[in-house]
């Protein structure tokens, strides 16, 4: 299966690529940073998060993915800062994306409305090994020793969240930058992200959450829809699907340590339903979270009185 994957690579290099470069996550739902910097620190929270995916399993060289995101709120000034480092590799092809984040946050009816920025670095590097059956892998523009280059990313969003709802807009790779030892120039992402939850007959232990992705770099558009199930706060079944490409049965479990934190692990399956179903037994992913409140320790004064020193 190297030679479908190489042979793709090898089709793109001779000239500029141009492509939905982000890589995705079927448990979009908890990562809602790294593609949106208006999203850190807005629920005053320390939250860290790291999720791998492993795509299309049975090729040899298939995507793999690795996201970290760390945020936390900085109240003094209504803001947050944040973090995310992605490493995605596919075949000969290795990427590594690093944004840092801010986001100022305004309290808007009974939620909090964030507006924000994110810069970083994006760097691409093509190995050595290209070796394969097909004649394209002799093609002379292919870099045979190897090529790496790096650009500078840039972002915008826009985050409301409230008790029950939450939406971002947001836009990725606004740069646009030119890694010419590579031959790839980064394409412009427009996000759209939202979620609902919806206590079934009021009731808070059974929750419903829809939620929905929508990512598109103005060529092509995708469509990612969710319904999980909250069952007490505590475990979480869903099913996502996306256009053109897969249905994903996820599971997940949440537990509270304390009163301030919560941990959150979860588990998705990519069923393909495009043609590379033929080739592909489908993709693993799993997510882990953990947030904790933070709260200003108590300004204590203390009193001495000369009497009783």
């Amino acid at each position: 299966m190297r030679g479908i994957i190489t042979a793709a690579l090898c089709a793109a290099v001779g000239g500029t690529v141009f492509a939905q470069q982000d890589p995705q996550f079927t448990q979009y739902m908890f990562d809602r940073l790294s593609v949106n910097p208006a999203v850190a620190g807005i629920t005053g929270q320390l939250c860290a998060t790291a999720m791998f995916r492993q795509q299309w399993t049975g090729f040899d060289g298939a995507p793999q993915t690795g996201l970290l995101n760390v945020s936390l709120p900085i109240k003094k000034i209504s803001s947050g800062i944040g973090m995310s480092l992605f490493l995605d590799e596919l075949g000969q092809q290795k990427s590594t994306l690093a944004r840092f984040h801010y986001s100022f946050h305004r309290k808007v009816g009974s939620g909090t409305l964030g507006v924000g920025v994110s810069a970083g670095l994006v760097s691409h590097t093509l190995g050595r090994d290209w070796r394969t059956r097909d004649p394209i892998g002799q093609d002379n523009t292919i870099p045979v020793n190897g090529a790496s280059d790096s650009g500078f990313d840039l972002g915008f969003g826009l985050y409301y969240t409230s008790p029950t709802f939450w939406i971002g807009l947001s836009s990725t790779h606004v740069a646009e930058a030119e890694l010419q030892d590579v031959s790839i120039k980064t394409r412009r992402h427009y996000w759209v992200q939202a979620g609902y939850d919806w206590a079934i007959k009021g009731d808070k232990k059974y929750i419903l959450q829809p939620s929905v992705l929508v990512k598109s770099d103005a060529t092509s558009t995708q469509l990612d829809l969710n319904a999980t199930f909250l069952y007490n706060n505590m475990v979480w079944l869903g099913v996502s699907f996306r256009t053109e490409d897969a249905i994903a049965p996820m599971i997940g479990y949440q537990f509270k340590p304390n009163d301030k934190s919560m941990l959150r692990l979860g588990y998705s399956y990519d069923v393909t339903t495009s043609e590379l179903a033929n080739y592909s037994s489908g993709s693993h992913e799993v997510m882990l979270n953990y947030c904790v409140l933070l709260v200003k320790p108590p300004d204590v004064q203390i009193y001495r009185n000369v009497r009783f020193l």
